[in-house]
């Protein structure tokens, strides 16, 4: 009787699974009931692979991770496809919600009155030309406190570290100001902070949606976070506050701040939220988890690809040289320096930090250009690294060529403004792609745009095997530059600037 019951259970398991509108897309590793799990391990050692392998067999494909399903379309047709549907029927902050749980990983507040978010997309392109120099100075500041090489002798550098706190040291120069921006202890607490997030978000990927909940209130990092930065965000906010409750409207006071926490904390008041404490703690070490992880990845890849390839060093100098001394250190000069846009966007075509982009989340059922039927409640992402490599998409897309786009820019008048780093098509989907491309990446890009510009005005850097750039650390969809590596710097003779 036990066993004929058991046999029945399995029977409509199976049957169940048969009937399930996902099963009849084709699968990259085993489908079966079970056996699925064994293709999310394998996922997590080889998603490149893995991601490859589907996007040169089909349109549509599917590879499993452990609590879900994610399909993955293959080519610039589709992710344009893709990026076109409404955010009624593709959502792109459902898809957010449901891959990295940000209420129980990054703030519960924050995740739900994404305050920051507003203000990067609305304010910081707005003040990028203003902002400017205070970036090039903490930039430059930082480059002196954690590169103190000198002329004499080459300086090892552990550079996936170092990078992340100069990251850090100009993102919170824009979102907080100095002198918190520099100070050690809130910036090793912004660093750890970003890596919890990633943390967590990968625990969570290990249990069903039901779960998720319990698991995602027991998680200790944000609360702790949050706690820890609140004592050096309080003084700060509490002085503006006051300023802001004596200030009429349109008045201003005498040196006010100007930065990401100013910006949010006049959104509120403007909003009738008043003074909103736990938010805006909140919503400062949200904007450092977006600035400080991506970027971090995106400039050391850049980085390596500098240090093992020399001979892009003196036209990279020639040029940012040249612009300086026509312009000084602007905005608009940055923007006239091409070939560091070039080697910048390159880097992040061959690397990028992810396999996946433009990912989505299916709020009802559709069906694809292709015929492939999407059930509701799935998630789909177009394939990244493999649209990057494609050679129907980029001649000789397997090599780096650290000038191409800007090649691509002096050889056709019309087609310049599609080559910018910050552009983004269905054939460049590195910041996504459409409405939903990454609202952060002007910001991002002048950033980095700086901090290569003064490591090339200032170092020789080169790896200790010269020419031979380490190995990238893929994990599951994360893109990682080898996290240990050491880049060797030497201090240039500046004289001549």
């Amino acid at each position: 009787m036990l066993w004929t019951l058991i046999g029945i259970v399995c029977a409509y398991l199976f049957m169940r699974w048969r009937s399930d509108p996902i099963n009849r897309i084709p699968t990259v590793g085993p489908s079966l009931p079970l056996l699925s799990y064994v293709g999310a391990f394998r996922f997590v050692a080889h998603a490149r692979k893995m991601l490859q392998e589907g996007y040169s067999k089909y349109n549509v494909f599917k590879v499993a991770i452990f609590d879900r399903w994610i399909v993955v379309v293959s080519g610039a047709k589709m992710n344009d496809e893709l990026r076109r549907l409404p955010d009624e029927v593709m959502s792109f902050q459902d898809a957010a919600n449901e891959l990295v749980q940000p209420v129980y990983t990054v703030a519960p507040d924050a995740s739900v009155n994404m305050i920051h978010i507003e203000a990067i997309r609305e304010q910081l392109p707005r003040n990028l030309a203003r902002l400017f120099p205070c970036v090039v100075e903490e930039v430059g500041l930082a480059l002196d406190d954690l590169v103190p090489a000198t002329q004499d002798e080459w300086l090892p550098v552990k550079a996936f570290p170092t990078v992340a706190q100069i990251i850090s040291r100009a993102s919170n120069r824009v979102f907080v100001g100095a002198p918190l921006c520099r100070d050690k202890e809130f910036l090793d607490l912004a660093c750890k902070y970003t890596n919890d997030v990633m943390t967590g978000a990968g625990i969570l990927m290990f249990f069903p949606n039901f779960l998720k909940p319990v698991v995602g209130r027991l998680l200790p990092w944000p609360r702790r976070a949050i706690r820890a930065a609140r004592p050096y965000l309080k003084p700060i906010m509490d002085e503006r506050h006051k300023q802001l409750s004596q200030s009429r409207e349109g008045d201003e006071w005498p040196d006010k701040p100007n930065d990401l926490l100013m910006w949010m904390m006049e959104d509120a008041k403007r909003t009738g939220m008043g003074y909103p404490e736990d938010l805006l703690v909140q919503a400062v070490l949200a904007a450092n988890f977006t600035a400080i992880h991506t970027s971090t990845i995106t400039f050391a890849h850049a980085l390596y690809h500098l240090a093992a390839n020399p001979e892009y060093v003196q036209p990279l100098r020639e040029e940012i040289e040249s612009v300086i001394k026509e312009d000084g250190w602007t905005k608009v000069s940055t923007g006239r320096m091409w070939k560091l846009d070039s080697f910048l966007k390159e880097s992040q075509r061959m690397n990028g930090v992810s396999g996946l982009s433009i990912t989505r989340f299916a709020l009802q059922d559709v069906t694809l250009s292709d015929g492939t039927f999407i059930p509701a409640r799935t998630v789909v992402s177009g394939a990244m690294s493999c649209t990057h490599l494609d050679e129907d998409n980029y001649a000789n897309a397997a090599a780096f060529d650290g000038f191409r786009f800007s090649r691509m820019r002096e050889e056709d008048e019309r087609e310049r403004n599609k080559h910018h780093y910050v552009s983004t098509s269905a054939k460049d989907i590195g910041f996504g792609h459409g409405k939903h491309a990454c609202p952060g990446r002007f910001f991002a890009a002048n950033e980095l745009k700086i901090m290569l510009a003064c490591i090339v005005l200032r170092y020789d850097v080169k790896f200790r095997e010269e020419g031979r750039r380490p190995e990238n650390e893929w994990l599951a969809t994360s893109c990682y530059p080898c996290r240990t590596a050491e880049v060797l710097f030497k201090r240039r003779d500046e004289s001549h600037l």
